[in-house]
Parts: C-alpha cells; sequence; structure tokens
C-alpha cells in the first residue's frame, strides 16, 4: 500500500467529512394540495449536500457544512435548524441579499412531482473563488463531498466549486461526488455535461440514479422494472456497462447506481450496485460488481433527498465497514429506504434503524431466493 493510501484509509477513519452546496428554503402546500390550492404553504430547510450532512450528523459523524448565506432571521434560522441537528456550521459564510427556494407539489396518484426553482440572484450563486478559506477547512479532512447541483448555480459558484476540488485533491482529501443533474439549474451558458465530467474526473467516489448515469454517458442500460423483490438483474450488461464508464474516468474507484421503480405515486421499489475495488491503489483493475437486495416501498411519505441519504449512509459506511464493500452498499441503500418515510429533505434515521432494515433486506432476499 502506498504512503498516499495508508494516509487516506486511516483519515477515513477519524477525519472530518465537509460538504459543500446551497441551503435552500422549501415550500410546499399542506395535505398534498396543489400549488394552485389553498393559502398557506409550509416550509422547511434542505438541498442535496446539507441533506448529506444532517444524515451524517445524525449517525453521529463529525461534519462540517460550507454555504453562504443572507445574514437575515431568514438566513440565522437555516444555519440553526442544521447546527440543532449536530452539523458544524461556524465557517457558513454570510451575505448577500436572499437564500434560495423552491417550491414543490408532491406526486399523488398518476400526478407525477412538481418542482419549481426560485434561485436566481441568491447569496449562493454569488459566490466567487477566494471567499472560503479552503485550505483551512480541508487541512484536516477526510471526505470533501460536492454535486452537480454545486457547480449547476452560476458560473461564479461553479469557479468556487473547481477551486475547493483542485485544493482538495492537492491536499489528499477523498472526494465524494454525486451526480445530482437538474435540468433546469443550468441557466448560465455552461455545457452541464461537460461541466460535470470534469468534476467527475477529480472524484474518489460517485453516485447518481440510473437515469443520470444514462444522461452523462449517453447509453441505456437495462430496465430495472421490480414490482417486488423478486426480480432478476441482468448483472452481465451492467457489468460491460461499468467496465466501460470506469475506462473513461479512471481514477474514481466506488461507482454506485441507485434505481427506482414507481410502480404507484406511493409505492416504489429501489435497489442499488457498486462498481468497485477492494485494493488501495487507483491503478488497479481488480473490480467486481455488486447488489443490494430490493427494498419493496408500498407507503412512500416523501422521497426527496433520498440520493443524498444514500451518499451519507454509504460516507458513513465506508468509515464502519471498511473492509466490506457488500455491507456499504446495503447499508447505503437502506438508509436511502428509510428516508422515504421521513417527511422533509432531512433523513433522520440511526444507526440502529438501518441496521435493522439491513438485516430485515436479508431475510426477505434469502427467503426469494430459496422459494423461486
Amino acid at each position: 500500500m502506498s504512503n498516499f493510501a495508508a494516509k487516506i484509509k486511516i483519515n477515513m477513519k477519524t477525519g472530518r467529512i465537509v460538504t459543500f452546496g446551497e441551503l435552500l428554503l422549501r415550500f410546499s402546500k399542506p395535505d398534498r394540495l396543489r400549488l394552485t390550492q389553498g393559502d398557506m404553504f409550509t416550509s422547511k430547510y434542505g438541498g442535496s449536500e446539507a441533506n448529506v450532512a444532517v444524515s451524517l450528523a445524525t449517525l453521529g459523524d463529525d461534519v462540517e457544512y460550507i454555504t453562504r448565506l443572507p445574514e437575515t432571521p431568514v438566513g440565522q434560522a437555516a444555519v440553526q435548524s442544521l447546527q440543532a441537528l449536530g452539523v458544524d456550521c461556524r465557517r457558513v459564510l454570510h451575505g448577500g441579499r436572499r437564500i434560495g427556494t423552491y417550491y414543490m407539489e408532491p406526486p399523488a396518484g398518476m400526478r407525477p412531482p412538481k418542482v419549481i426553482y426560485d434561485r436566481d440572484g441568491s447569496a449562493y450563486s454569488e459566490l466567487k473563488p477566494g471567499m472560503i478559506p479552503w485550505r483551512e477547512i480541508l487541512k484536516d479532512a477526510a471526505v470533501l463531498h460536492v454535486s452537480g447541483i454545486t457547480a449547476a448555480i452560476s458560473q461564479q459558484a461553479a469557479d468556487a466549486t473547481f477551486e475547493a476540488l483542485d485544493i482538495a485533491d492537492e491536499l489528499g482529501v477523498k472526494i465524494s461526488f454525486d451526480i445530482n443533474y437538474r435540468k433546469n439549474l443550468w441557466k448560465y451558458g455552461a455545457d452541464p455535461r461537460e461541466t460535470i465530467g470534469r468534476m467527475l474526473a477529480r472524484c474518489d467516489m460517485m453516485f447518481g440514479d440510473a437515469i443520470e448515469f444514462e444522461w452523462l454517458f449517453e447509453r441505456q442500460q437495462p430496465p430495472f422494472t421490480a414490482i417486488d423483490e423478486n426480480f432478476e438483474m441482468q448483472m452481465d450488461e451492467y457489468q460491460e456497462w461499468f467496465e466501460d464508464i470506469h475506462r473513461q474516468f479512471p481514477r474514481c474507484r466506488d461507482w454506485l447506481m441507485g434505481m427506482r421503480n414507481m410502480v404507484a405515486s406511493n409505492h416504489h421499489t429501489l435497489t442499488a450496485l457498486l462498481y468497485t475495488t477492494a485494493e488501495e491503489e487507483i491503478q488497479t483493475t481488480n473490480y467486481r460488481l455488486l447488489q443490494a437486495p430490493i427494498h419493496n416501498i408500498p407507503d412512500v411519505i416523501d422521497p426527496v433527498g433520498v440520493g443524498d441519504a444514500f451518499m451519507a449512509g454509504f460516507l458513513h459506511a465506508i468509515k464502519e465497514f471498511p473492509d466490506d464493500k457488500q455491507r456499504q452498499l446495503e447499508y447505503s441503500l437502506a438508509a436511502a429506504a428509510l428516508k422515504n418515510t421521513v417527511p422533509g429533505d432531512f433523513n433522520l434515521s440511526t444507526d440502529d434503524e438501518i441496521m435493522a432494515v439491513v438485516t430485515h433486506s436479508r431475510d426477505i432476499h434469502s427467503l426469494y431466493k430459496v422459494t423461486i
């Protein structure tokens, strides 16, 4: 094992995790009303990278969240909401005029969900390189986590994101990345596929759902159409698919893909794949493809933040189960499955709850293997 690899392994067990992105205020109508109905809104704070931070803090990890918020009561309340859940926010920047918002109409029956963003001119969108003291923040960090959204808001925010990635790389900090492609956010002229590709080229572990993988790599994959746990994955085709994309981005050692089939608006099935190697060296060719058991969720309450819960689960699991890749994958998917039962953007599931789901899903998977 190289000195660099040994340093990474030690840091993953003891170091901090830093997440970076925009914190948002989410508005919805109560009781599944449409946005055009009623005269009341409910509000919650969220945002992909903040969601990851909250999940990690709930699991007892040392996590710091970096963003920029206005120095107003709304901005202060946003910070307090994260601090109350154990997230370190002491180096959040303050400035700008407003917090970014979004409006969500939840799915119901045949009606799909609807999201409307209102982020133009937000404090985060006006970030510039040099504003954030990244060397100080990352000097003892194990992981920096960002997503495609981090660079989607404005050219300035994208430049600040690449500054963070470059410094993290220089300091030997592992980079965690979520594709998080949101078509409606890319308004400032950048090519989203090219920009996200440049981010991916710098990362050590990444996550995306199946649709995002297809968009980024412009290649279709076998469909996931499970209606319960009894579904056979076309693993040979996925193996070939991952081998091809890994050749394009050889630095990434952990490729995580989540899959969801919406049987109905409140009935989803989930599974996930992990293409990975147990070796510490980047140059290894010893990769294998793992699958998590399928989760059947017949009563989805809120699907927002499921991918964030997955990524947080993985970052926690690689510290807790450093030599068990299958357990890392199953833990991550169990965390994502539980998020479907929690209202709001944040996953507040505990380690005991996640482990109970891991055990249950293994039992169900074994039952289907015996009875099929």
